[in-house]
């Protein structure tokens, strides 16, 4: 089981936070050190220690800020829709947008925290449970309009929907050329998934 940080919202936490999030984006989870984290972020190597357990505790704690930054503009944004054909549109473009406006951090939550098996094996992510079940919501909400199909299943549904932009969104992080912006990537893939669920 992960322990996290020892202590948190304090201004040195989130230097920390930053400084972490510049260099495993610029150097690879594992090629990072510690001591480079700690000169990043102006501090005493024994300081990041006061904050965080190790680095896999630090690689954790600046993927929950960012997701809770995330879920709250989700929310956000889909809730100005009343039609959950137009939340879905909505949630695949926001999502997809966070890419060009956060490249340090999709550069982590694709590539990064990946390679981290505590990551992946040890931790669960209540609100990264939450974001992909506000798209189980909206199916609900477009079943229950008679919108889309009763037979569909909302969780089989979101993970569906979550996979196809997490694929885009990690061919975009990835690829040195591309062929197309983040507004038809988002556009065509809420095609493909509404066609299959709309009754």
């Amino acid at each position: 089981m992960i322990v996290m940080g020892k202590k948190k919202n304090t201004e040195k936490y989130y230097r920390i936070i930053k400084a972490a999030t510049k260099m495993f984006a610029r150097k690879g989870f594992y090629k990072t050190r510690i001591s480079e984290i700690a000169k990043e972020a102006k501090v005493a190597d024994g300081t990041v220690y006061i904050y965080f357990e190790n680095k896999d505790d630090i690689l954790i704690s600046l993927f929950e800020e960012q997701m809770k930054a995330v879920m709250d503009n989700m929310v956000e944004q889909i809730s100005e829709e009343t039609d959950p054909v137009k939340k879905l549109e909505k949630f695949a473009l926001t999502h997809l947008q966070l890419i060009e406006q956060n490249p340090n951090m999709a550069e982590i939550i694709q590539v990064e925290v990946r390679q981290s098996s505590k990551f992946m094996k040890e931790y669960k992510n209540e609100k990264f449970v939450q974001y992909l079940d506000l798209i189980s919501e909206i199916v609900r909400e477009g079943q229950e309009k008679h919108i889309f199909k009763k037979e569909v299943i909302p969780g089989m549904a979101k993970r569906a929907f979550f996979g196809a932009l997490d694929e885009m969104s990690r061919f975009w992080v990835l690829s040195t050329r591309k062929q197309y912006d983040i507004k038809t990537a988002a556009k065509q893939i809420s095609e493909y998934f509404l066609n299959g669920i709309q009754g």
